[in-house]
């Protein structure tokens, strides 16, 4: 029983004195700032106080639900109509298999740092521990705002479409907390021409941004007025989720008659949409240069590959997975476009395949030009890399090919307001890993230069980069 109890302890992850020394003296102690996720702003605004632990916790989570289908959980349990207490009783019960993968810890660490729960959660513990989280989850201690307090949230930012009326962050910026909230702006469904439903989001678009898009042109002016919408509202980052960067030679006419013709229903060939990607991609980057704002693109995802769940449950619900498609070439040649204009503003590359690490690494050191520290980033390993691995392999590349010293650290990019220990998580993986080097004489045993670097990746440098 008492393995149980420490099993999150301290110094969790930290194998020496220097990694120690690192973790508790420069970067335990840092506040977070979450500058990508996918929050519900409304629950922070109406600091909502959740019900019990699995609406808060399981309920929208993609990753449990991955793991409890493996196990050969029925999808009642996963996101159909079992009872929430159900839900977590099979989540509790998946736990103990989960060993190796990131939800193991992930888990423990949460229960630890929101809860106070050290006991490892099973089948034996599933009551009692459902009991006792729950209990604290429905009280007003454990509203959102004040996990966000827990944590030491500094500022969170959002992701909404360009459609989005931004009235939760209108709201929250009229009374505010200590907890700074802003958005991103993610117009990936302007973009991707060829999706399902694609002329009626434009019509959508159009309404909110009081545009009648008929035209290329107008397009443009819609999505603008919305850029110019979200930047009043303090928005300075956008956001992409994208398979690959599009970079195809296009010209005016072209992209005009391709943007009519889909508006006329007619069948736009694979070629002709990715003209038309590449020619909003450029624009809309131009426009974000233009404001000063940090661009985001997240690459290499490979979505929705069972068809048929993806039918019965919709998307970002646990059927998605790396993709190998090719990055390097047209990625380059993108960037290059915008920096022959000087149009390239602060840009961050998240990585989902690992084979593309170095590929990443190397090309953003193409178009850091001494304008601004660190002015185009290799992200945080996200997602299916968002573990001791992943994460490990992202810093190894980037210290091999760039200067890690410049990074802008962790994002939790989580739907959950109880993901924030992911930010420990890396901060302790961040600290062994130096101070590993440091103990094979790798490093000097210089704690305060090398502990300055931790503090910078930890939180100073994304402080200093984003500018919120």
């Amino acid at each position: 029983m008492s393995a149980n109890k420490t099993f999150i302890n301290d110094n969790f992850l930290l194998e020496n004195k220097y990694a120690e020394e690192l973790y508790h003296n420069y970067s335990k102690n840092q506040p977070i700032i979450d500058y990508h996720n996918h929050l519900n702003p409304q629950f922070i605004t109406e600091d909502k106080i959740f019900d019990n632990i699995t609406q808060v916790w399981i309920n929208g989570d993609h990753y449990k639900w991955r793991a409890m289908r493996t196990l050969g959980v029925n999808e009642q349990f996963v996101t159909g109509n079992g009872s929430d207490k159900d839900k977590f009783l099979n989540w509790a019960k998946t736990v103990p298999y989960t060993m190796r993968n990131p939800l193991y810890h992930w888990t423990h660490l949460e229960l630890a740092r929101y809860f106070d729960i050290t006991e490892l959660l099973n089948e034996k513990s599933a009551e009692s521990i459902y009991e006792q989280a729950s209990a604290k989850i429905n009280s007003a201690e454990y509203s959102t705002r004040n996990l966000l307090k827990k944590v030491n949230a500094e500022l969170v930012c959002t992701t909404e479409d360009p459609t989005d009326t931004l009235e939760f962050h209108q709201k929250l910026n009229a009374n505010p907390f200590e907890t700074k909230m802003s958005t991103a702006f993610r117009p990936d469904k302007a973009i991707l021409i060829s999706n399902d439903g694609y002329n009626d989001y434009i019509n959508t678009l159009g309404n909110v941004a009081g545009v009648a898009i008929n035209t290329y042109a107008d397009l443009c002016d819609a999505l603008r007025k919305r850029i110019l919408f979200f930047n009043e509202n303090g928005c300075k980052l956008s956001d992409h989720g994208l398979d690959q960067i599009y970079f195809e030679n296009f010209t005016e006419s072209e992209v005009t008659a391709i943007f009519k013709k889909k508006r006329e229903n007619q069948t736009i060939t694979p070629e002709e949409a990715l003209k038309f990607q590449s020619a909003i991609l450029i624009f809309l980057s131009e426009t974000y240069h233009e404001l000063g704002w940090v661009q985001q693109f997240h690459l290499g995802a490979l979505r929705n590959n069972n068809a048929r769940m993806h039918r019965i449950l919709g998307p970002d619900t646990g059927w998605d997975s790396i993709g190998d498609y090719p990055q390097a070439q047209k990625l380059s040649s993108f960037l290059n476009a915008l920096d022959s204009k000087d149009k390239l503003t602060k840009t961050i590359i998240y990585n989902l395949n690992p084979a593309d690490n170095e590929v990443m690494a190397t090309m953003i050191g193409n178009f850091n030009d001494g304008s601004v520290r660190g002015k185009v980033q290799f992200g945080s390993g996200w997602w299916f890399l968002d573990q001791k691995d992943g994460m490990t392999k992202q810093l190894n590349a980037l210290s091999n090919m760039g200067l890690i010293s410049c990074f802008v650290g962790m994002l939790t990019d989580s739907r959950s307001f109880l993901s924030f220990p992911r930010h420990e998580y890396f901060r302790r993986i961040l600290c062994n890993l130096l101070g590993d080097e440091i103990q094979r004489g790798e490093l000097p045993a210089d704690m305060e230069w090398i502990g300055k670097m931790v503090a910078d990746i930890s939180y100073n440098n994304a402080k200093e980069y984003f500018k919120f």
